[in-house]
C-alpha cells in the first residue's frame, strides 16, 4: 500500500505470480484521462499534427473561453 500511496504501481503475487495490481487514486485519474485522449481522434490528431510541426499556434487572447 505504501508504494502505492508513492505513485507506483504495487504488485499483489500469489506463488511469485502477479494477480492484482494497487494503485493511487491519482495515478488511476492519470490513467483514465490519457485513455480519453487516446479514444479521441480529433485530439490524437491535434497531438501527430503539433508534434510534427504542422499544428496552428494562437495567440492567448484568439483562443475562446
Amino acid at each position: 500500500m505504501r508504494t502505492a500511496e508513492k505513485g507506483h504501481l504495487a504488485t499483489i503475487t500469489r506463488h511469485q505470480k502477479p494477480v492484482a495490481y494497487v494503485i493511487s487514486p491519482e495515478r488511476l485519474g492519470e490513467l483514465l484521462e490519457t485513455m480519453e485522449l487516446l479514444a479521441d481522434a480529433e485530439a490524437m490528431k491535434a497531438i501527430r499534427e503539433a508534434e510534427s510541426g504542422q499544428g496552428q499556434v494562437y495567440k492567448l487572447g484568439d483562443l475562446p473561453e
